[in-house]
């Protein structure tokens, strides 16, 4: 890595560098990945001294009412950390504000003999990139005479493909192609970045994930707590856009993309888009929820119409798996929180236990993204001492691999950050593949009708159960059977 890289949090103060961002360099430096002398610039408004940014820092790390980040917080590593970081306010429509930004990274640029990389991180809202991109341009912060410039920015690139596609030759404007990285957190997973090891490292599974031997697929990203603090957001922006779009559509094509020709970032992409492309939706097919409750929640209009849950029919129209049904469904303040990947196979007619209870039940390969990550095939034993089958699992978990270090399984924005400063584009979501998603995702919406009201704590509206077993099937329950390793009490 260089001797001089600078980290440029346009955001340090929003909610997503508190959970996410802040976390993932206090792991990076625990793990010492880190480039040797970096800098960490925060900038965010409001005028507040060296100290009050460390202590800002100190509270995000240590905030136990995160979901993300709940192993032991080092002094010596938090330290460490600080050290390299720095505030400058400012905001970021406002010129003066580059020309001290530009003023400070130069003297770190002196103060060191290699090159001067940096990578700007835009944790903030998509209205002001315009204005970041022409300060930064204007100031002669994006030139790369002396070391990479590169960008991160978070998903969702817009809201529509029209404004995805605006963002996008707005990128394009200021930066090449192979300096811009869009962020999904979701390609960062180890799980799903697994799915390519699992499928096209070995010859097991792989020939049979074609429409021969598979009957359909089920994709589901539910949670078992509403929107929290989210309502700002959500309201606007509804859980099909705010999942369905980026996460799920990466979950499926990852799934059932054909093999790349080589592992690279532009022969992985090309095959991500390739599947994202030919999957076709069906407006007829669609039903969206709102979660009783929602519109008492804080900063939601009290005759909101947004969806809090979505399910979905799909087909990829590709000769491998031409006529396989995909059923995709996502949610808040439903039955349990899991993500996961369910590949479930066809049933011989003849098989030869057909006539014993369970003799009919198919084989499902199953990809669990969260919680208890792992790739599980269920199948079918038969019990001891009686002619009676029963289901198990085959599986692989990553809690096994190191059960005594809780955060062992690399953080999502860790994994990404590190392949930023590598200049590793592969689990970056490509400008093709992003209005792709969308246009597709903009089907389902015009064709979106007033939510139906579901009750917390189910497994969404009696339409998404109707949707699935008018074809004579039903959503698979995801288990808590495999994977369910615990952590050893110290």
């Amino acid at each position: 890595m260089s001797e001089s890289f600078s980290l440029i949090i346009f955001g340090i103060t929003s909610n997503l560098a508190q959970k996410y961002i802040i976390q993932a360099l206090y792991d990076m430096e625990e793990k010492n990945v880190l480039p040797r002398k970096m800098t960490v610039v925060g900038n965010a408004r409001g005028k507040i001294s060296e100290v009050q940014f460390y202590e800002y820092i100190k509270d995000a790390l240590v905030n136990k009412k995160s979901r993300h980040h709940q192993h032991e917080i080092k002094e010596e590593v938090m330290e460490s950390l600080l050290k390299k970081m720095h505030y400058i306010d400012g905001h970021l429509d406002n010129p003066e504000f580059y020309i001290r930004l530009k003023d400070f990274l130069n003297k770190i640029a002196k103060s060191t003999k290699g090159k001067d990389d940096r990578i700007y991180y835009l944790a903030t809202y998509p209205d002001l990139y315009q204005d970041i991109f022409e300060n930064l341009k204007k100031n002669g912060l994006t030139e790369e005479e002396e070391g990479f410039v590169r960008l991160m920015i978070e998903k969702p690139i817009g809201n529509d493909f029209k404004s995805a596609k605006e963002i996008n030759d707005l990128l394009a404007k200021y930066f090449k192609q192979t300096q811009i990285y869009r962020m999904d957190h979701y390609l960062g997973k180890e799980t799903l970045q697994n799915i390519l090891t699992f499928r096209f490292g070995n010859g097991l599974f792989e020939p049979l994930i074609n429409k021969e031997h598979v009957d359909h697929i089920q994709i589901s990203a539910t949670e078992d707590f509403g929107i929290g603090a989210r309502g700002g957001f959500y309201d606007i922006v509804g859980c099909l856009k705010d999942v369905g779009q980026n996460h799920q559509m990466q979950m499926l094509a990852l799934a059932t993309m054909d093999a790349p020709v080589e592992f690279s970032n532009e022969a992985i992409t090309r095959e991500r888009i390739k599947i994202i492309k030919s999957l076709k939706p069906d407006p007829k097919e669609v039903v969206f929820g709102q979660y009783k409750g929602y519109t008492n929640e804080k900063n939601v209009a009290p005759d909101s119409s947004t969806d809090t849950f979505y399910a979905y029919k799909a087909e990829i129209a590709n000769e491998r798996l031409k006529g396989v049904p995909i059923y995709v469904r996502a949610g808040k303040n439903l039955a349990q929180t899991v993500t996961e990947i369910s590949i479930v196979f066809k049933t011989p007619h003849n098989r030869l236990y057909k006539d014993l209870k369970k003799g009919m039940e198919p084989n499902v390969l199953i990809y669990r993204i969260q919680p208890n990550e792992g790739i599980v095939v269920r199948f079918l034993t038969k019990k001891p001492g009686v002619m009676e089958l029963e289901e198990n699992f085959l599986q692989y978990c990553y809690r096994a691999q190191d059960p005594l270090n809780p955060h062992a399984l690399p953080d999502p924005y860790e994994r990404l950050i590190l392949d930023a400063i590598r200049g590793d584009q592969t689990f970056f979501a490509d400008a093709q593949e992003v209005e792709a998603s969308w246009k597709f995702v903009d089907t389902l919406i015009e064709a979106r009708k007033k939510p139906i009201i579901y009750q917390p704590g189910s497994w969404g509206p009696k339409e998404a159960k109707e949707l699935i077993e008018k074809d004579g099937r039903q959503w698979l329950e995801p288990s808590n059977a495999f994977c369910n390793i615990p952590l050893p009490i110290k």
